[in-house]
């Protein structure tokens, strides 16, 4: 049985080796297309992040019912920030032209685990308006809040700043993601043409799909190198001497 694992094992080898190839075709074909794809049809994003944080201004001290209640304020918060009447005052106050609704698209609010901080993340294919954006969403998710609340509790912690890379694309990480698919898609590829190609190519082959004995081979021989091979010592000089002369 281990025997016969072990000819299977060198049988799928020989298979890789006999279409290698492909695989190399397919890889070298995914990375370019995904590099230049990345590189200069692809759109640059760049994102841009303000952060909150729900406080209690009456008392200094925090007590603990009190931090439960601002925890649990922050999931209600970030659906606020998103809410069309606070898109609808960012797009409005900065001219954007765009919809309430394309900006919400662009609008990812995190609420941090087990704290009162809210970061509101936009993400815009200019850095200084991603960067104006965001501010301008903070203040009036600041200001909706407190219309709805009656009470100002949200305090900003850290103002955006204008980004300095695109958070996309990442040309490296797609070459690298495309290179990877490339190498599963070149080895399909590869066993599917093994697995459409009904010839016989080996003594092997012989055996396993016509389960015949092999009682013989006969090589493979190249002509003119056997020739050459055989052609005393000189005779080639001799050939082309005799050629000069001729010539001459």
């Amino acid at each position: 049985m281990e025997h016969e694992d072990y000819i299977d094992l060198r049988h799928y080898f020989g298979v890789v080796r006999r279409r290698f190839w492909v695989l190399v075709v397919i890889i070298l074909a995914a990375t370019v297309t995904s590099g230049v794809i990345s590189l200069y049809f692809l759109e640059p994003a760049y994102q841009a992040s303000t952060t909150l944080m729900v406080v209690k201004k009456e008392s200094p001290l925090t007590d603990y019912t009190s931090l439960l209640l601002n925890r649990n304020l922050v999931k209600t918060y970030g659906e606020i920030a998103k809410s069309r009447t606070v898109t609808e005052r960012v797009v409005r106050d900065l001219g954007l032209g765009i919809r309430p609704e394309d900006l919400q698209s662009r609008i990812d609010v995190n609420m941090v685990r087990d704290t009162e901080i809210i970061r509101l993340n936009v993400t815009s294919p200019l850095p200084k308006e991603a960067a104006v954006t965001a501010n301008a969403l903070a203040v009036a998710f600041i200001q909706r809040v407190g219309g709805i609340m009656k009470v100002e509790n949200v305090e900003v912690i850290d103002p955006a700043v204008e980004p300095v890379r695109p958070v996309r694309p990442r040309p490296l990480l797609n070459v690298a993601v495309a290179a990877v698919l490339g190498v599963f898609t070149g080895f399909g590829l590869i066993f599917l043409l093994e697995y459409l190609d009904n010839t016989i190519k080996t003594a092997e082959d012989v055996g396993r799909y016509l389960e015949l004995p092999v009682l013989a081979t006969i090589p493979s021989i190249d002509v003119k190198l056997e020739a050459k091979r055989r052609r005393p010592p000189g005779a080639e000089a001799a050939a082309q001497n005799a050629q000069a002369h001729a010539a001459g």
